[in-house]
């Protein structure tokens, strides 16, 4: 099942379409990547799927139901981070928590039961000073806490790891693993590593439109170069190396950079057979012999530039 369905949404500001004819959809349980440039309509997308605004053309859904704008019937099964939450500085977390159940109807009993869970899944048990004086890490943790409270079927995070220092990023990202397998994740970010690191799928926007879509295992394998990088210990074996008639067929065309070089070859699997028998026979140990693969930055930079 799809959680969040967007079908041919365009959106525009004035005289700039900051969204045009976008499609893509979120399966139920995934950790979905929404990656793109800063203004390339992230956001916008995210604001129309919480019904904060009206799309010019096309439909939203979430969990089967269609998203109108101004009514927001669906955002009972959406939790919502923005990129900076803003809390009562006053408070403490469980008060603000307290504060965010009683508002969406929960019941006392599941308000204390639900935020103590919530407060030891997001590091913040037993934290008990005001909110005020927080750090921009411990803010977004409680963020995810306050989204996660009534048990959405989709949380949705803009931007939930920028401005953090690496220490908070490892943080928020642990979190967003953890809930995979009870609600769908779906995060915007241009910080590449971490879509890397947890994401399942992601969709890539350039100027408002989808240009590339999939698991991160079919992108992959979709766009993988046929190449081959060895990276050897000295000047010496390099030469030698290249200079070997065995491996003559694929070193035409090879980019060397320092003591390393890429073969670009049509048979993976006959290159790699001649690179390491020429290694043996040569007794030559490579610092590094690795088949290449294209990575989420490298088809970023390919279909954004």
């Amino acid at each position: 099942m799809d959680i969040l369905r967007v079908e041919n949404v365009s959106k525009s500001f004035g005289g700039n379409k900051v969204i045009d004819g976008l499609s893509f959809a979120v399966p139920e349980n995934s950790v979905f990547g929404f990656l793109g440039q800063n203004g390339a309509g992230k956001t916008t997308t995210m604001k129309m799927a919480l019904g904060l605004l009206k799309p010019d053309g096309g439909e939203m859904y979430i969990c089967g139901e269609q998203v109108s704008c101004g009514q927001t019937n669906t955002n009972r099964h959406i939790g919502y981070l923005p990129d900076v939450p803003e809390f009562y500085p006053y408070m403490r977390p469980k008060e603000y928590l307290r504060l965010c159940g009683e508002i969406t109807g929960l019941s006392n009993d599941i308000i204390k039961s639900r935020g103590a869970e919530l407060l030891a899944l997001v590091g913040l048990e037993g934290v008990n000073k005001k909110i005020g004086g927080f750090s921009r890490g411990m803010k977004q943790r409680l963020g995810i806490a306050q989204a996660l409270l009534n048990e959405p079927k989709l949380l949705i995070c803009d931007e939930p790891t920028s401005a953090l220092d690496p220490i908070g990023r490892k943080e928020i990202l642990d979190i967003l693993q953890q809930v995979k397998g009870k609600t769908t994740v779906v995060f915007s970010t241009h910080i590449l590593s971490d879509v890397e690191r947890i994401c399942d799928r992601i969709a890539v926007i350039s100027k408002g439109r989808l240009v590339l879509s999939g698991t991160i295992q079919e992108l992959k394998a979709r766009h993988r170069a046929d190449g081959l990088t060895v990276e050897f210990a000295s000047p010496g074996d390099l030469d030698r190396f290249m200079g070997d008639p065995h491996v003559a067929p694929y070193t035409e065309g090879a980019a060397q950079n320092g003591l390393g070089v890429t073969l670009h070859v049509n048979d993976m699997a006959a290159a790699q057979t001649a690179v390491i028998e020429t290694l043996a026979q040569g007794r030559i140990l490579p610092l590094k012999l690795e088949v290449m693969e294209p990575t989420i930055e490298s088809l970023f930079l390919e279909v954004t530039k």
